[in-house]
């Protein structure tokens, strides 16, 4: 399993939208970089009270990483809700 299908996991459990979800990876000489988007509705939700929830997927995510030997960072991308 890789740190894109190990993260899309984790969220689809979390969010009521989960066609909204979108995670792009890119690869760097600092390793890999997860860059997700969800529903403006689902935000709350992923990032939680007082930022625990989107903290505790980052550590999730970084103990992955230490057993595959690469590190893994996350990185939310909001999208301002149409008006």
């Amino acid at each position: 399993m890789d740190a894109k299908l190990f993260l899309d996991t984790i969220v689809r459990s979390l969010v009521d939208n989960v066609d909204a979800i979108s995670i792009e990876q890119k690869e760097d000489e600092l390793g890999t970089l997860l860059l997700l988007k969800v529903d403006v509705a689902d935000m709350g939700v992923i990032i939680g009270r007082w930022g625990k929830t989107v903290d505790s997927i980052r550590t999730v995510l970084r103990v992955f990483g230490s057993k595959h030997w690469a590190r893994v960072n996350l990185k939310l991308i909001e999208e301002k809700p149409a008006v």
